[in-house]
Protein backbone atom coordinates (compact mmCIF):
# COMPACT_ATOMS: atom_id res chain seq x y z
CA UNK A 1 0.00 0.00 0.00
CA UNK A 2 1.31 3.79 -0.88
CA UNK A 3 1.68 6.32 1.56
CA UNK A 4 -1.38 8.02 0.24
CA UNK A 5 -3.83 4.52 0.75
CA UNK A 6 -2.63 3.87 4.42
CA UNK A 7 -3.31 7.75 5.04
CA UNK A 8 -6.55 7.84 3.45
CA UNK A 9 -7.88 4.26 5.03
CA UNK A 10 -6.56 5.72 8.49
CA UNK A 11 -9.11 8.94 7.88
CA UNK A 12 -11.86 6.34 6.95
CA UNK A 13 -10.85 4.01 9.85
CA UNK A 14 -11.88 7.08 11.88
CA UNK A 15 -15.08 8.49 9.74
CA UNK A 16 -16.62 4.94 10.25
CA UNK A 17 -15.44 5.22 13.86
CA UNK A 18 -13.75 1.05 12.90
CA UNK A 19 -11.38 -0.19 15.33
CA UNK A 20 -10.54 -3.07 12.73
CA UNK A 21 -10.68 -0.75 9.54
CA UNK A 22 -7.42 1.52 11.85
CA UNK A 23 -5.27 -1.77 13.03
CA UNK A 24 -5.73 -3.40 9.87
CA UNK A 25 -3.40 -0.67 8.46
CA UNK A 26 -0.78 -1.63 11.20
CA UNK A 27 2.02 -4.12 11.19
CA UNK A 28 2.14 -6.44 13.77
CA UNK A 29 4.26 -5.11 16.12
CA UNK A 30 2.97 -1.17 14.97
CA UNK A 31 3.27 1.64 17.95
CA UNK A 32 0.59 4.26 18.25
CA UNK A 33 1.37 7.07 20.99
CA UNK A 34 -0.41 9.58 22.15
CA UNK A 35 1.94 12.21 23.42
CA UNK A 36 -0.49 15.06 24.88
CA UNK A 37 -3.74 12.71 25.23
CA UNK A 38 -2.49 11.00 28.78
CA UNK A 39 -2.94 7.69 27.49
CA UNK A 40 -0.96 5.07 27.51
CA UNK A 41 0.54 4.25 24.19
CA UNK A 42 -0.77 1.07 22.09
CA UNK A 43 1.84 -1.48 21.34
CA UNK A 44 1.20 -3.90 18.50
CA UNK A 45 -1.80 -4.29 16.23
CA UNK A 46 -4.30 -6.24 18.22
CA UNK A 47 -3.35 -3.15 21.26
CA UNK A 48 -5.03 -0.34 18.76
CA UNK A 49 -8.25 -2.83 17.65
CA UNK A 50 -8.49 -3.20 21.94
CA UNK A 51 -7.67 0.39 22.65
CA UNK A 52 -9.60 2.00 19.77
CA UNK A 53 -12.85 -0.55 20.49
CA UNK A 54 -12.71 1.23 23.89
CA UNK A 55 -12.50 4.38 23.45
CA UNK A 56 -14.83 4.87 20.16
CA UNK A 57 -17.45 2.35 21.83
CA UNK A 58 -17.40 4.39 25.14
CA UNK A 59 -18.29 7.98 23.64
CA UNK A 60 -21.34 8.07 21.08
CA UNK A 61 -20.43 10.62 18.67
CA UNK A 62 -20.91 10.44 14.83
CA UNK A 63 -18.02 11.23 13.16
CA UNK A 64 -19.03 13.24 10.02
CA UNK A 65 -16.16 14.59 8.03
CA UNK A 66 -11.99 13.67 8.81
CA UNK A 67 -10.89 16.48 6.68
CA UNK A 68 -7.17 16.35 5.55
CA UNK A 69 -6.07 20.08 6.36
CA UNK A 70 -2.49 18.75 4.99
CA UNK A 71 -0.01 15.85 3.94
CA UNK A 72 3.59 17.05 4.64
CA UNK A 73 6.40 14.72 3.31
CA UNK A 74 9.64 14.77 5.72
CA UNK A 75 13.15 13.85 4.46
CA UNK A 76 12.81 10.40 5.72
CA UNK A 77 10.93 8.81 2.98
CA UNK A 78 9.05 6.83 5.64
CA UNK A 79 7.57 9.74 7.31
CA UNK A 80 4.52 11.78 6.59
CA UNK A 81 2.85 14.89 8.43
CA UNK A 82 -0.79 14.73 8.36
CA UNK A 83 -2.64 17.77 9.49
CA UNK A 84 -6.58 16.78 9.73
CA UNK A 85 -9.51 18.56 11.07
CA UNK A 86 -12.55 15.79 12.45
CA UNK A 87 -16.26 16.77 12.84
CA UNK A 88 -18.25 15.22 14.89
CA UNK A 89 -21.64 15.23 16.26
CA UNK A 90 -21.87 14.50 20.23
CA UNK A 91 -24.85 15.02 21.34
CA UNK A 92 -26.77 17.67 20.09
CA UNK A 93 -23.31 20.13 19.36
CA UNK A 94 -21.23 20.14 16.59
CA UNK A 95 -17.20 20.07 17.54
CA UNK A 96 -14.14 20.50 15.14
CA UNK A 97 -11.38 18.53 16.65
CA UNK A 98 -7.54 19.54 14.71
CA UNK A 99 -5.25 16.86 15.03
CA UNK A 100 -2.21 16.02 13.85
CA UNK A 101 -0.49 12.66 13.13
CA UNK A 102 2.80 11.97 12.43
CA UNK A 103 2.93 8.40 10.67
CA UNK A 104 6.04 5.86 9.69
CA UNK A 105 5.23 3.58 7.25
CA UNK A 106 6.81 0.94 6.04
CA UNK A 107 6.35 -1.96 3.75
CA UNK A 108 2.70 -0.50 3.38
CA UNK A 109 1.90 -0.53 6.99
CA UNK A 110 2.20 1.67 9.70
CA UNK A 111 4.86 1.14 12.41
CA UNK A 112 4.68 4.08 14.34
CA UNK A 113 2.00 6.77 14.99
CA UNK A 114 2.33 9.75 17.20
CA UNK A 115 -1.08 10.92 17.83
CA UNK A 116 -1.47 14.77 18.67
CA UNK A 117 -4.89 15.86 19.04
CA UNK A 118 -6.47 18.30 20.49
CA UNK A 119 -7.23 17.74 24.02
CA UNK A 120 -9.86 20.59 24.52
CA UNK A 121 -12.03 19.77 22.03
CA UNK A 122 -11.55 15.67 22.73
CA UNK A 123 -13.15 16.96 26.57
CA UNK A 124 -15.93 18.86 24.87
CA UNK A 125 -16.66 15.88 22.49
CA UNK A 126 -16.78 13.48 25.74
CA UNK A 127 -18.80 16.01 27.52
CA UNK A 128 -21.44 16.23 25.25
CA UNK A 129 -21.79 12.91 24.42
Amino acid sequence: MSIETVVTGFQAAMLHKSADELADLYAEDGLHEFPFGGLPPFEGREAVRAGYHAMWDATPFVAEEVRRDALHRTEDPEVVVVEQTTHVLAGERRVAVPGLLVLRIRDGQIVHTRDYMDTSAITQVRAES
